[in-house]
C-alpha cells in the first residue's frame, strides 16, 4: 500500500492491528496525514484516512495478487465494488452452550458497530471469537440518506490481460465493456462509459482458444525457500449408467435483502431446477427469514403434480424480515435421508448476514454425507460467505446476477447441479520434498472448473508427480514431468498466493471448530499466532494484521476541531430499502443491521477497493485502476 499527498509519497508497513491503530491514532492527532487499512472479513476491508485537507488530495494504492478461476469453462476475474448490509442474529458468535466471550452482550447496536463489552482485535491477547465477529458500522446510504447527492461516476477499471495465448472471447455481463485486442494472447478492456456507479461488483469472463491443459505449475524461490502453485482441470467424464436417486433440498432466503430483483431471481432458478428433476427424485422446499417453513412435511417424489404444486408454493413466496440462515440450515439438514439416495443442498441467498463463523461451523457439524451447492443471488452478494459454504457443503458456488436474462441464467446454473467429476484427489509429489500445501485437505473437481494447489518445495530440478482420484468410482491417474527453479526472475506472486490460501486454511479452522469438541484454546491462540506471523512476513492484511502510512509533514495545523464523517455509499443495485432495515432499530428476531464502512465510528472515512484512492466527497475523486489482470489474478477485495 502507498500514499500519496502533496509532494510526499508514503509506503504503507505491515503491523500488529493493534500497533497500526495507535499509529494511526498518534498522527491523527498530530496532524499529519495518514492511511490506515484493515479488515474484518476475508471480503471486508475498511480505509481510513486522517487529515484530508480541502485542496489537497489523498491518493492511496494497493497492489494485492490473486488467482484467476476457471468456472464453468470460463476464467472468471471479479471485481467487487460494493459490500452490502450485514444481519447480525441476536446471540451470534456464540457457540451453542457457551457464554458470551469476555462479558460481551449478544446484541450489536447498528448505529456504532460495536456490541457492549466486545474486545477490539488485538494480535497479543487470547483467541477470542468476538474477533472475527465485529462488524464496522455500515455507512449512511446515498439513495436512502442522501438522495440526490450521488456521483454516477464514481469508479473507471483498466484491465491488462495477458493470457499466454489466444484469447478466444471475452465478455461482462455485469457492465458494457469495450475491448481492444494488440495481438492474439493480449486484451486491453476499459468501460465503455469511462465510469461507472459502484453500486454492484464487476465480472469479466474470458475463454482461452488454445488447447486445454489437464494441469500447469507455476514455481518461484527466493531466500524464504521454494513456492509453487499447481493447476488442475478434471478428465472427460464417461457417461454415468447408473442413476442414483436423489433427495433436492432447495433452501431459500426471503429475508428483507431479498425483497424485488433477488427473490424474483430466485424463483426463476426454482422453476428451472424443478422442471428438470429426475423421476427418480424426491425434492423438499424451505423458505427462512425470521424463521424457517417447510412446504411439505416430507420429501415428495418428482412427479408433474407435486412439481407444479411446488411451483405455486415457490410463486407465492415474499422477502421481508430477518436473516436467520441457522434455522434454514437445521430445517434443511436435520430429518433423516431418504433410504438409498443421496441428499443434495442447494442454498440461494445474498449472504447478508455477520456471524459467518457461527454459519460455516454450523453446516460443517451438521453436513454429515450431504453436499451443498451455495447459489449466490444479487449484484454484490457476500461471496465470502457463500465460496466457504460451497467449501464446508462438498459441493461449489455459484452466483446469479438478477440483472441478467433470469430465464436464460436460472437454467444454466440448474444444469450445473450435478455430482463432481473428479474425487478422493491425491498426489504424489515425488521427490520435491513438499512442505505446508494448501488447501490441506484436496476438494472434488466438477466439470468446467479447476483446482488451484498451493505449497512449498525444499528440492528445486526436475520432478516427476501423479495425481490419482476417481471418476465415477473407476480409479484415474496424471503423471506429470516438472522442473523447478533453482533461482527464479519471475513468479513473485507465488509465495503470496500461498500465503494466502494458508491464512484462509488456517481461519477456517477457526471459524468451523470452535465447535468441534477437543478444540483447545490453546491451538486457536496457536492457529491465531500463525495467521499473524504470515501477515508479517509476507505483506497481507488479515484480522490481526493492518498496513498503515504517515506522512512525515504536518498538514493540519488544528486536528482536535477537525471532524471524521463517513462518506456515502450507492444502495446495492437490484435491493430495496428492505435491505437496510432501520439502523437503529432492533429487526424482528432481535438482530440489527450492520455492515461495511469503517473500523470504528470515530475514524470511519471511507472504503478503499484495489487502488481506488478517495479524495474525500468534499474535494474530488480520482479514478480506480485496476493495473494488470493475468491468469494469476483473483479479485480478494470487497
Amino acid at each position: 500500500m502507498v500514499m500519496e499527498v502533496g509532494d510526499e509519497r508514503v509506503q504503507a508497513k505491515i503491523q500488529r492491528i493493534e500497533e497500526a491503530r495507535a499509529t494511526f491514532q498518534k498522527a491523527q492527532s498530530e496532524g499529519r496525514s495518514a492511511a490506515l487499512l484493515t479488515q474484518y472479513r476475508p471480503n471486508m476491508f475498511t480505509q481510513d484516512i486522517a487529515n484530508l485537507m480541502p485542496g489537497l488530495p489523498v491518493k492511496v494504492t494497493l497492489k494485492y495478487a490473486q488467482t484467476v478461476p476457471r468456472v464453468d469453462g470460463s476464467y472468471e476475474l471479479v471485481i467487487p465494488l460494493v459490500v452490502g448490509p450485514r444481519y447480525q442474529p441476536q446471540g451470534a458468535g456464540v457457540a451453542p452452550g457457551e457464554a458470551a466471550p469476555r462479558g460481551g452482550v449478544q446484541h450489536w447496536d447498528a448505529k456504532t458497530g460495536t456490541s457492549g463489552g466486545a474486545t477490539r482485535a488485538d494480535s497479543r491477547t487470547a483467541y477470542g471469537q468476538w474477533e472475527v465477529e465485529q462488524l464496522p458500522a455500515y455507512p449512511p446510504v446515498f439513495e436512502l440518506n442522501a438522495p440526490g447527492q450521488i456521483d454516477p461516476e464514481r469508479v473507471g477499471l483498466a484491465i491488462h490481460i495477458n493470457a499466454g495465448m489466444a484469447i478466444g472471447a471475452i465478455e461482462s455481463r455485469t457492465h458494457p465493456i469495450t475491448t481492444q485486442t494488440p495481438d492474439q494472447g493480449k486484451a486491453e478492456v476499459r468501460l465503455t462509459g469511462g465510469r461507472t456507479l459502484d453500486n454492484r461488483d464487476f465480472v469479466l469472463r474470458y475463454t482461452l482458444a488454445g488447447t486445454r491443459t489437464q494441469a500447469g505449475l507455476l514455481a518461484y524461490r527466493d531466500p524464504r525457500g521454494g513456492f509453487f502453485s499447481l493447476l488442475l482441470e478434471p478428465p472427460q467424464a464417461p457417461a454415468d449408467a447408473e442413476i442414483t436417486p436423489r433427495e433436492m433440498v432447495f433452501v431459500l432466503d426471503c429475508s428483507g435483502s431479498m425483497d424485488g430483483l433477488p427473490i424474483e431471481a430466485s424463483k426463476a432458478f426454482m422453476r428451472a431446477a424443478l422442471r428438470k428433476l429426475r423421476p427418480t427424485d424426491s425434492f423438499r422446499i424451505i423458505r427462512f427469514s425470521d424463521s424457517a417453513n417447510e412446504f411439505s412435511a416430507q420429501p415428495l417424489p418428482a412427479t408433474p403434480q407435486n412439481i407444479a404444486a411446488g411451483l405455486r408454493y415457490t410463486d407465492s413466496l415474499r422477502g421481508e424480515g430477518g436473516t436467520e440462515m441457522s434455522a434454514g440450515i437445521r430445517q434443511a439438514l436435520a430429518p433423516p435421508v431418504p433410504s438409498g439416495a443421496i441428499r443434495l443442498v442447494t442454498f440461494l441467498t445474498d449472504g447478508y448476514i455477520g456471524n459467518e463463523a457461527e454459519i460455516l461451523a454450523l453446516l460443517k457439524a451438521n453436513l454429515n454425507d450431504a453436499r451443498l451447492y451455495a447459489f449466490g443471488v444479487g449484484t454484490g452478494v457476500n461471496r465470502y460467505l457463500l465460496s466457504e459454504m460451497g467449501k464446508v457443503g462438498r459441493g461449489f458456488t455459484r452466483y446469479m446476477d438478477p440483472t441478467e436474462d433470469l430465464e436464460k441464467v436460472a437454467g444454466e446454473l440448474a444444469d450445473r447441479l450435478q455430482s463432481p467429476v473428479l474425487t478422493d484427489i491425491q498426489i504424489d509429489w515425488g521427490g520435491m520434498e513438499v512442505s505446508e500445501p494448501s488447501p490441506d485437505r484436496i476438494p472434488d473437481l466438477f466439470a468446467g472448473q479447476s483446482l488451484r494447489i498451493q505449497g512449498r518445495y525444499n528440492r528445486p530440478g526436475p520432478h516427476e508427480i501423479t495425481v490419482r482420484g476417481l471418476v465415477h468410482g473407476r480409479p484415474a491417474t496424471l503423471p506429470l514431468k516438472i522442473e523447478l527453479p533453482e533461482t527464479s526472475t519471475q513468479g513473485e506472486a507465488v509465495p503470496i498466493v500461498w500465503a494466502r490460501s494458508v491464512i484462509g486454511d488456517l481461519q477456517y479452522q477457526l471459524t468451523t471448530g470452535r465447535q468441534q469438541p477437543g478444540v483447545e484454546s490453546v491451538n486457536a491462540d496457536a492457529l491465531k499466532q500463525r495467521i499473524t506471523d504470515l501477515g508479517l512476513n509476507f505483506a497481507l492484511v488479515t484480522p490481526w494484521t493492518a498496513f498503515v502510512a504517515v506522512s512525515e509533514k504536518i498538514y493540519n495545523p488544528d486536528p482536535a476541531k477537525t471532524p471524521t464523517l463517513p462518506v456515502a455509499v450507492p444502495q446495492v443495485k437490484g435491493t430495496t430499502e428492505k435491505a437496510y432495515g432501520e439502523p437503529a432499530a432492533p429487526i424482528t428476531g432481535g438482530g440489527a443491521f450492520t455492515g461495511h464502512g469503517g473500523p470504528e465510528p470515530e475514524t470511519w472515512v471511507g472504503l478503499l477497493l484495489m487502488g481506488l484512492l478517495l479524495a474525500s466527497f468534499l474535494v474530488r475523486h480520482r479514478p480506480n485502476r485496476f493495473a494488470e489482470a493475468t491468469d494469476d489474478f483473483r479479485t480478494e477485495l470487497a
